[in-house]
């Protein structure tokens, strides 16, 4: 297929530059790429305790006994910890191809990974093969992630960069709003959960329409003519590795309470009703969904107006906040629950709208999706240690989930320290 690349006139002022069929076109594919991400992550909340606990009764487990609530427990934290690390392998592996062979080839091969193999999870029998399945889909969904960020960016004009961050960010939270109302819709219990996998494989037909339709970064043609990349190897040089360690950091604070608390609150909301009402924990999701996609959009529109470093500190001061209201202030399930629940969603998920407008600064266009793609799967692994952690964490604090919340959530603290040791980007060009 012939390359097609985009002519912005990036040098005109943001608000002067007409915006092109082609640019539409990335952004339309990036958005439904990032949705789909969202709707895939969404998937193993709400499907971890029905599945677990119908391959715990298969091996004899008694429902509601505190055998069957470890066993969720410990294979929902496995599951997710393998999750973690094939995000983490696959933001590396798919933005090293990316760097090397174009953003929009790989993005559509990592879109097909994570469809194909989040559909086959419909014919898993036992946890091992769900935690297999969820590593290898892991892999598509880091990718695509990287590999979208940069081609958008690379593509539209200088100063719309909050705006697209916005958007990237809400994107992934719009899937999450989606997975949940289909499971407001129907019903997802032990013995319903397979269907929503191949829900997950909708987004294959998503490769065709990039394929066809979709033109190459013509900031990633030009880098390729003018220099031999190496991104791998130039992201830890010493010109760059302080900026690649701290995207690290930051990154690594909010996966950590992201995949280390919120991803647990459906399964805390099931244990305080007796996993009687599954909708629940599907109004749980879409009360932290919805409060995410508005976070998502807010916070790269306060990066712009605030600086990058003011932003990141606020948001870390406020999800310690919102995290200690709902943890250590909530123990019925109600009104009140499901509404802190949106506060949280909305501070925690709104560093996903800042890292992907402060990520691709700190990075030169030759090695921006290598370096923004480890960056942010890299805290995914840190993620799945804290993750790993939490049954112990969990059983250590009496078997209180809220407990074991609140105590993580302190780690915003290191965010509030580190950001002081960032570079201020705002107002300034992607590094070439």
């Amino acid at each position: 297929m012939t390359i097609r690349p985009l002519s912005p006139e990036l040098s005109r002022p943001a608000a002067t530059v007409p915006l092109t069929r082609n640019q539409w076109m990335v952004l339309i594919a990036a958005f439904l790429g990032w949705m789909f991400d969202g709707m895939e992550m969404g998937i193993f909340p709400l499907v971890a305790g029905p599945a677990l606990r119908e391959m715990g009764a298969a091996q004899g487990l008694i429902a509601q006994t505190p055998q069957m609530s470890a066993f969720v427990d410990t294979w929902m934290a496995w599951v997710t910890a393998l999750f973690l690390l094939g995000a983490a392998a696959g933001g590396l592996v798919f933005g090293w191809l990316g760097d090397r062979f174009g953003r929009v080839r790989t993005m559509a091969w990592s879109i097909l990974c994570y469809s194909a193999f989040t559909g086959l999870c419909y014919f898993a029998a036992e946890p091992w093969q769900l935690a297999g399945l969820r590593f290898f889909a892991a892999l598509g969904m880091g990718g695509e992630w990287s590999l979208g960020v940069a081609l958008v960016m690379e593509c539209w004009p200088e100063g719309r960069r909050p705006l697209l961050a916005g958007a990237i960010g809400a994107a992934a939270n719009v899937g999450y709003v989606l997975i949940a109302l289909i499971g407001l819709t129907w019903q997802i219990t032990d013995h319903s959960w397979r269907w929503v996998m191949l829900v997950g494989a909708a987004p294959a037909a998503l490769t065709f329409v990039i394929r066809l339709f979709i033109p190459e970064s013509e900031k990633w043609v030009a880098s390729r003519r003018d220099v031999k990349a190496s991104p791998v190897r130039e992201i830890f040089l010493p010109g760059q590795r302080k900026r690649t360690i701290l995207a690290i950091a930051f990154a690594s604070v909010a996966l950590i309470v992201t995949w280390g608390i919120v991803q647990w609150i459906p399964v805390w909301a099931d244990q305080i009703v007796g996993n009687k009402d599954p909708q629940r924990k599907v109004l749980l999701q879409l009360c932290s969904a919805s409060g995410a996609v508005l976070g998502s959009l807010l916070a790269p529109i306060a990066g712009g107006f605030l600086g990058r470093r003011v932003t990141y500190f606020f948001l870390c001061v406020a999800s310690i906040a919102a995290c200690q209201w709902l943890f250590r202030g909530m123990s019925d399930f109600g009104a009140l629950f499901m509404f802190a629940t949106a506060i949280t969603g909305f501070f925690t998920a709104a560093f996903y709208g800042w890292l992907p407008l402060y990520l691709p600064e700190l990075f030169p266009t030759r090695m921006r999706a290598t370096g923004q793609g480890l960056a942010f799967n890299a805290g995914r692994v840190l993620a799945a240690v804290g993750v790993l952690n939490m049954p112990w964490l969990i059983q250590s604090l009496g078997g209180s989930h809220a407990k074991a919340g609140a105590t993580l959530s302190l780690v915003y603290v290191v965010g509030m320290a580190l950001i002081w040791f960032a570079p201020e980007t705002k107002g300034k060009p992607l590094p070439e």
